[in-house]
């Protein structure tokens, strides 16, 4: 019996570790379609933002503006609720709008109706207030649970993660560039935020003046940047 004990505990470790990628993995499509890159074949990337839009998001748009560069915009329907002239201008500047849920939840051990109705009421609140139905998801904090398959299927949605997250809500922005500088790559989806989960007036100071240099440096390194759309579904 004790013999047996180390093969029990390493059954139920190994079950942990397979759950927990499954939930966070970025390339786990376990609870439904997702992706975390594009093909390595062209010098191409797609810049997203997560969380918006806050009353700084402006500020993004004139950077990306200023060099020609389209970007994808995960919002919070919340959010959009709150700034609806905000979401549509990141629309009308021709960037991609994805979904990022209602309220932001953390989605493990919800219900899957629960799932499919926060993901449900961003995407009418999106269409409402900016005119454009998303086809992407990228789920709050990364984290996919069961239920998020059939929402996915229902709402017409693919899940979208990332090859590189910035953590720019926690490293100021040099290391926030250096940490993104140091891991593209062609196909690369990186990942920051214009807003801070549903907080009003967020300081995202640290992503805008990483944004701020972080572009030039991309494009200067000869990378395009693309929607995620363009990154994933190109048409030449």
């Amino acid at each position: 019996m004790l013999s047996a004990l180390p093969i029990a505990g390493g059954s139920v470790a190994c079950g942990a570790a397979a759950m927990a990628w499954a939930v966070r993995g970025r390339a786990s499509a376990v609870f439904g379609p997702s992706v975390w890159r594009g093909p390595r074949g062209r010098r191409a990337i797609a810049l997203t933002f997560d969380d918006g839009p806050s009353e700084e998001t402006p500020h993004i748009l004139e950077i990306l503006a200023a060099h020609g560069a389209a970007a994808t915009f995960f919002p919070c329907g919340a959010n959009v609720e709150r700034l609806p002239v905000t979401a549509r201008a990141v629309a009308e500047a021709g960037h991609e709008i994805g979904n990022h849920g209602y309220n932001h939840p953390l989605c493990c051990f919800r219900s899957g109706r629960f799932i499919e109705a926060d993901m449900a009421r961003a995407q009418q609140v999106i269409l409402e207030h900016t005119g454009v139905r998303p086809v992407w998801y990228r789920a709050p904090y990364g984290v996919r649970w069961f239920g998020m398959r059939r929402a996915q299927q229902r709402l017409g949605l693919k899940g979208v993660m990332w090859t590189v997250i910035g953590y720019d809500w926690n490293l100021v922005a040099g290391a926030v560039v250096a940490r993104m500088a140091g891991r593209v790559s062609s196909g690369a989806i990186l990942c920051l935020h214009d807003g801070r989960e549903l907080r009003t007036r967020p300081d995202i100071g640290t992503t805008i003046e990483a944004v701020r240099r972080l572009v030039p440096l991309l494009l200067e390194r000869g990378y395009k940047l693309e929607t995620v759309s363009q990154l994933l579904c190109p048409t030449t």
